[in-house]
């Protein structure tokens, strides 16, 4: 499946939660994509949550 079916399908899947349940189904819609793209990197091994927590809280720079 290459990016652009992807794309079209995240796309019909927010619409549809901004048009079921309005401005905070939407913001709710991205928040829990945001934290699912997330996990699934780090289940792949392409992102390291400790560094990335190290980061945000400043015990670390990120370059």
């Amino acid at each position: 499946m290459n990016l652009t079916v992807v794309g079209i399908g995240i796309g019909a899947f927010v619409a549809f939660m901004a048009f079921q349940f309005g401005l905070w189904g939407f913001i709710i819609a991205l928040l829990f994509m945001g934290i699912g793209a997330l996990l699934g990197r780090a289940a792949e091994g392409k992102l390291d949550l400790r560094s990335v927590l190290d980061a945000l809280t400043g015990r670390r720079s990120s370059s």
